[in-house]
């Protein structure tokens, strides 16, 4: 160990101020004085603040990006919810100016109306006035109306439905057949409708 340190006392270094020749790990140069310290250990008190402000700015840089992470992300959650907020009251609107408010007898009529063109292939005329009709439904004239305006019905195939029952189960001819499918007696359909009929009859 002291062979170590008089090796270490031994050897010598040229000063970088001076170029004159002192022992390694001198602290100051004996020939011209220079302080032969690092510049950190020269300036504690600078490195010790020069520390301080880099520990701030890297913890200043990783917060900012933090908070702006969580700006963006409750801007975006912002956005969205006014967007789904605006969509929700657009389609509610939609649907109330699609589906305006409709009396239930008007409901109930179309309802009737639609089941009397489907199942007994009646015409137009003659759903309303079943409507109507004081020995049919009853309805008022606006709520049959309603009914004849919104229903979904083919009237031509419903006459040509009705003239082939005709034929087929009372043997009459085309003629007697289209009289009876415009009769205000039978079945009130248009002439048009019962001229569809009688042509496509035999099909």
């Amino acid at each position: 160990m002291e062979n170590s340190n008089e090796q270490s006392q031994g050897q010598t270094v040229k000063c970088p101020a001076c170029k004159e020749d002192i022992q390694l790990g001198a602290k100051k140069c004996k020939h011209c004085g220079a302080d032969l310290r690092n510049w950190f250990v020269k300036h504690k008190i600078i490195t010790g603040i020069l520390i301080i402000i880099g520990i701030g700015i890297i913890g200043s840089a990783m917060g900012g990006n933090e908070t702006k992470d969580t700006s963006s992300n409750s801007s975006a959650v912002n956005n969205t919810q006014e967007a789904k907020s605006t969509a929700d009251v657009k389609t509610e609107a939609d649907d109330q100016a699609k589906t305006p408010d409709v009396p239930a007898e008007y409901k109930s009529a179309l309802n009737k109306a639609n089941t009397y063109a489907s199942t007994m292939q009646m015409s137009k005329k003659g759903v309303y006035d079943q409507l109507v009709s004081q020995y049919g439904e009853k309805f008022s004239a606006a709520a049959a109306q309603y009914a004849i305006d919104n229903m979904k019905a083919d009237w031509n195939a419903n006459a040509l439905a009705k003239a082939k029952t005709y034929q087929d189960t009372m043997n009459m001819s085309p003629a007697s057949i289209r009289d009876q499918l415009t009769s205000v007696n039978g079945e009130k359909f248009t002439k048009a409708e019962a001229d569809y009929a009688i042509q496509h009859l035999n099909d």
